[in-house]
This record gives C-alpha cells, sequence and structure tokens, in this order.
C-alpha cells in the first residue's frame, strides 16, 4: 500500500509557478504576420491610389446612357464621330472654304465669335467648325496622339468635298493644333491662320532662359499643372481634380487668368455661350480638356520653330493673331516663333489680351487671310 507524501510548497513558489503556466498558455502570433498585414496594407492603398488616377469612362452621345445627338456628324476611318456646323456662305458658292479648330473648353459653336455675317458674305467664305474629340458631340480619341486632330481635319474636309485644298483657323489650343496642319497635311492646305495660338514651354527651338522667364509669368497653379502634364501625364487626371491645391486656371475658369481687357469681354461671351456652354464638357472632361494639356504640353516629335514654308510660290499663306496683353500665352514667345519663322505674317495687336473677338478684330483676321481681288 502506497503512502503518500506530503510536501509543504510555499505560496511564492505557487505563484512562480502560476505566472509560468498562464506565459506558456498565451496567445502568440503566427510568424510573420506583421508583414503579412502590411503587404496587405500596401496592396490596398496601391489599389486605393490606382481607382484615385484612373478617369471615369466617357459618356458617349447616342450611348443609352450618354448625351443626345443633335447636331450633323461624319464616321470617321477608325469609327468614331465628328459632330460640325456650317457657317457663312453656302459652301457651292464659296470663294474660300475653312475649317476651324476650336479652343480648350470650348465646341463647334464658338467658331461664330470668329466669322461675322456680313464679312462673310463680302469675301464669300464658308466655315465648318467640328467638335474636337471628347468635346460636344465628337466620339473621344482614346488613342489620341500628336497628329489625331490633323487627321481629323483632313478627313472632314474629304468628306464633306472641300477639294484639294482647305484653309484651316484654329485659335488657342486650337491655333496649336494648325502647326500639327502644316506639320502633317501641309500638302492639303490653301492657307493657314493661328489666333493666339498656345505654345508649349518645352520645344526644343527656345532657349531655356526664354521660355522659363515666360513660363515664370503664368500663375503658379498653372506652373504647376503643366509640369504635370509634361513630365507626369499620367496624373493629369487625378492633379485637375483633385482638391488640396488649384488645378489649371482656365480648367476650372479662374478668371485671373485672363486680362483686364479680356475680363471686358466676358459679359458678350456669357451671352452668347448661354445656350451651349453645358455641352462642352458633357463626355467628361479627361479626354477632352485633360487630354488637351497632354498633348498640346506634352513631348512633341517635332518642333513648330523648324518648319519650313509650305507656300515656296506664294500660292498661300500663314498667319499669327497675338495681343500684347495676354497673359495665357505670352506675347515674348510668340515674337520669337515669328523672328525664326519669316515667312510667317505676324500681326500683334496693342491692348487686347488672348480672347480676339473685340470690334473690328475678327474682320481684320478674315480680310488679312482671305483679301478681296482688285
Amino acid at each position: 500500500m502506497a503512502v503518500g507524501v506530503n510536501r509543504k510548497i510555499s505560496a511564492a513558489s505557487a505563484r512562480a509557478h502560476t505566472r509560468r503556466s498562464n506565459q506558456n498558455t498565451a496567445f502568440r502570433l503566427p510568424p510573420g504576420i506583421f508583414k503579412a498585414i502590411s503587404a496587405i496594407l500596401l496592396v490596398g492603398l496601391a489599389a486605393w491610389a490606382y481607382q484615385g488616377l484612373q478617369p471615369p469612362a466617357p459618356k458617349i452621345c447616342g450611348a443609352p446612357d450618354g448625351p443626345s445627338i443633335t447636331a450633323p456628324r461624319i464616321q470617321l476611318k477608325d469609327g468614331r464621330y465628328l459632330a460640325y456646323k456650317e457657317l457663312g456662305v453656302p459652301k457651292d458658292e464659296a470663294k474660300y472654304k475653312v475649317v476651324f479648330v476650336h479652343a480648350l473648353d470650348s465646341c463647334r459653336h464658338d467658331a461664330s465669335l470668329f466669322l461675322p455675317e456680313k464679312t462673310a458674305e463680302e469675301l464669300g467664305i464658308y466655315l465648318v467648325s467640328f467638335d474636337r474629340a471628347g468635346y460636344g458631340e465628337s466620339t473621344p480619341n482614346l488613342k489620341r496622339t500628336l497628329n489625331s486632330t490633323a487627321l481629323d481635319v483632313e478627313e472632314l474636309a474629304d468628306q464633306l468635298d472641300l477639294g484639294s485644298k482647305f484653309h484651316v483657323m484654329g485659335f488657342s489650343i486650337g491655333g496649336q493644333v494648325i502647326w500639327t496642319c502644316l506639320k502633317y497635311i501641309p500638302h492639303r492646305l490653301a492657307g493657314a491662320t493661328l489666333i493666339a495660338p498656345a505654345i508649349n514651354y518645352w520645344w526644343p527651338g527656345f532657349s531655356r532662359n526664354l521660355s522659363e522667364v515666360a513660363y515664370r509669368q503664368l500663375l503658379v497653379q498653372d506652373q504647376y499643372a503643366l509640369r504635370v502634364a509634361h513630365y507626369f501625364s499620367w496624373l493629369t487626371y487625378w492633379w485637375n481634380t483633385q482638391k488640396l491645391w488649384p488645378s489649371f486656371g482656365a480648367i476650372v475658369r479662374n478668371p485671373d487668368v485672363f486680362s483686364a481687357a479680356d475680363k471686358e469681354l466676358f459679359p458678350m461671351l456669357a451671352k452668347r455661350r448661354k445656350s451651349y456652354l453645358e455641352i462642352v464638357r458633357q463626355q467628361g472632361e479627361f479626354h477632352s480638356l485633360h487630354s488637351d494639356l497632354n498633348i498640346g504640353f506634352g513631348k512633341w516629335e517635332f518642333d513648330p520653330l523648324d518648319l519650313e514654308n509650305p507656300f515656296r510660290n506664294n500660292e498661300g499663306s500663314v498667319h499669327i493673331w497675338q495681343g500684347d496683353g495676354d497673359l495665357l500665352v505670352p506675347v515674348s514667345l510668340q515674337r520669337y516663333i515669328a523672328g525664326k519663322l519669316p515667312w510667317i505674317n505676324y500681326h500683334e495687336l496693342n491692348g487686347p489680351g488672348h480672347l480676339l473677338y473685340s470690334d473690328g478684330i475678327p474682320d481684320a483676321i478674315l480680310k488679312a487671310a482671305f483679301p478681296q481681288e482688285k
């Protein structure tokens, strides 16, 4: 028969034993769990950031959930549609046939600002204006490149039977597009007019000091926005939609980008544009406004300052019009371009800013480009 042995255990030993037991049974995280959690958080953050950088799908005109179609349109070879508007005299009676290219945050209707009816009839001008890709009722071009709009101009002219040669005219960013017409379709042009054409500060023909001084004259918010478009185009959508700091002035319609002379025209413009302003951005801002920044101020595959005269036999002419009070397009750079390209007819106006709509200016622009025979 076994005999039990009684042992006395001190209170301190009992407490120590209990602590060791609790330590041995405490919950322990699996090895590497913190690395796994960090990786999951990083992936989640990246996914959130990626979503913020991606623009929403455009609201295509004519689609079930898109805006309605009200304008005549042509279908391009790639399947896209261009909406257009015809102004001036009937096409079959015209002496001059012109394709007009509108500015940033504009549409086909804005061409009428540069085409006084009386002058159009006097000179025999037929003008067709179109919504550039993504604007108004024209299909966005998801594969837009530097030459895209020039090729759209050519195809529009062909489908509307404007003939083997036609004139082109553009304002602001639309004026910048005319440089691409002079580069890619010079054989189709009878003449070209650039009205306050936007300038890319990174064109190689500018000296660094010249372009830098002009660039520093812009609003600080525009300096940043253009640098983003040039160096980090994949951030353009995010930059111009975030609310932490101001985005590109013209996109948010900041009046400070305009001169005092420009602001005097605001009441007239508001009245003229009231009926169609809402259609300008109706398909979304990325494939219209933001695309303009990426293309217009991105890296170009040619330098306009290297272009040669497309009208060696004086069968046509090229004109640039610029206001010396323009706060959006530096007059110093426009003068430099005119000096480097002596075959361009440069017209500098004393007093006006960017908006060359003042009484008499559109008439002067037309009469210079389309002179009457004596």
